[in-house]
């Protein structure tokens, strides 16, 4: 019985329940929202597709107790609306997830859930390490989708120039899921081959490549006016990584234990969550990217603690 459940049903919730049901990926599926009459909606919309799919799935709705017994929880919620004007800062909506994960939390915990979580929301790195530490689940048990995303769109961006298929594209975008990440063109291989070794040869801008990545999300955004099909394509196929024990090497939202920081950088997707991070060999130039874009998460982290009057974990044993 592969069991999940989605807390926040919009774009992006709807997105992979539409895509669990038909690929027949849950047996079983939970929808959890605020609003009553949407949760409801989207139930019976699946539900009426029930008859014309090859596989059959349970869905219920708005029962926290149902968390008890499932495999994979995707947290979802969020006020797209709130990056409207955000000049492609996810942080705008940060005023209202906090928020979210304060209401959602205590609830997860009170029915012992005890499988893995995947987060969606934004800032995707700050909003993981407040749920993972507001529920008291393992750092293992909670990660996010991070720059799983981020690095689709470089795939596809450098595919694009080469002609071939994104999926010959390997390699990392490290950092925050926001502005201050970066393509670390070390760990880049065009089918096979180190990109950097094919700059001179295709007149290659980096630079340029990386800033059209980056700003993949906004291109998406500004057009429809939020992006569901990516993300939830990319959080799917992290759930089915859990539950196959696939160890999936990609790259996640995962807590680093040097920089004290979930941060955007490659790990091992297995049946416990986070099986491991992987430690790659960074440029000098790339390795203090990454500690920068750790400290933007940390700094903007803390400031939201501050102003709720807490403190971290670490600071309290600290003290």
């Amino acid at each position: 019985m592969r069991k999940y459940a989605i807390i926040g049903v919009g774009h992006v919730g709807a997105t992979i329940a539409y895509t669990l049901v038909c690929k027949g990926i849950a047996d079983e599926l939970v929808l959890i929202d605020t609003n009553v009459g949407k949760a409801r909606a989207e139930q019976l919309d699946l539900q009426d597709a029930q008859a014309r799919l090859d596989s059959r799935t349970i869905i219920k709705i708005n029962d926290y107790q149902e968390l008890a017994d499932t495999d994979i929880l995707f947290i979802t919620s969020g006020n797209i609306h709130a990056l409207d004007h955000a000049s492609g800062n996810r942080w705008a909506e940060f005023e209202y997830t906090q928020h979210i994960v304060q209401a959602i939390a205590p609830q997860v915990k009170a029915t012992g859930f005890n499988g893995v979580v995947i987060d969606t929301m934004n800032p995707c790195d700050a909003i993981t390490h407040y749920f993972q530490r507001a529920t008291g689940l393992s750092r293992q048990q909670v990660f996010g989708t991070g720059t799983f995303l981020d690095t689709a769109r470089m795939q596809k961006v450098v595919a694009e120039v080469f002609n071939c298929d994104p999926k010959n594209i390997s390699g990392y975008v490290y950092g925050e899921h926001g502005e201050s990440q970066f393509s670390a063109w070390s760990t880049v291989q065009v089918n096979g081959i180190p990109i950097t070794t094919l700059v001179d040869q295709y007149h290659l801008d980096l630079d340029e490549l990386e800033a059209e990545a980056r700003h993949g999300g906004w291109a998406v955004h500004s057009g429809k006016g939020y992006t569901s099909f990516a993300i939830a394509t990319c959080a799917v196929k992290l759930s089915e990584a859990v539950l196959a024990d696939a160890r999936l090497a990609c790259p996640v939202s995962a807590y680093n234990e040097t920089f004290g920081t979930y941060v955007g950088q490659p790990a091992i997707i297995g049946k416990h969550g986070v099986e491991q991070v992987t430690k790659l060999a960074l440029t000098a130039t790339e390795q203090a990217k990454f500690q920068n874009s750790a400290k933007t998460i940390i700094e903007k982290f803390h400031a939201f603690d501050e102003a709720l009057g807490l403190e971290s974990a670490d600071e309290r044993q600290q003290a």
